[in-house]
């Protein structure tokens, strides 16, 4: 699930104005040192202030980081995530590695999600009986690798 940017006027005092140029250099330097991306995986591009991320990723961890780390930049005034995932995987391996980290980490639960997989992305479905046993499944989900979404369609039963 990816949140929605949301554009606000964010105005800094004097000195600490900076221009598009220089955020966007700085965002460039700081996904180098921070970050194992490739140097040509994402693309900087700024506009008063606001930084568009374009570009390939393998993982969703990746594109987390990368938002994460220019989101506090000096100067800037927003960032729009569009980083896409590339799958590198067949949905067969993807299901298999999916279902194999439910029987590691889940509970008694685990066993009561379904995982569907059409391409890169995943749909879970079941019932479990805690919010923490939803979120574990989500996750376990978006940690598989070539996973680009995930679907969660899991019910929660006290």
């Amino acid at each position: 699930m990816r949140a929605l940017a949301v554009e606000m006027d964010v105005k800094l005092a004097g000195s600490d104005q900076r221009n598009d140029a220089d955020i966007a250099r700085s965002a460039e330097s700081v996904l180098k040192w921070t970050t194992t991306l490739a140097r040509d995986d994402i693309q900087v591009r700024v506009e008063k202030g606001w930084i568009t991320l374009t570009g390939q990723v393998e993982w969703e961890f990746q594109r987390n980081a990368a938002t994460s780390v220019v989101r506090h930049l000096m100067g800037v005034t927003g960032v729009s995530d569009q980083i896409t995932l590339k799958p590198r995987i067949g949905s067969g391996v993807i299901k298999a590695d999916i279902e194999a980290a439910f029987q590691r980490r889940a509970h008694e639960d685990g066993k009561g999600i379904g995982v569907a997989v059409s391409g890169s992305d995943v749909t879970l479905t079941g019932v479990v009986h805690s919010w923490s046993e939803r979120a574990l499944a989500r996750h376990s989900a978006w940690r598989a690798p070539g996973v680009t979404n995930v679907v969660d369609n899991i019910t929660v039963v006290y």
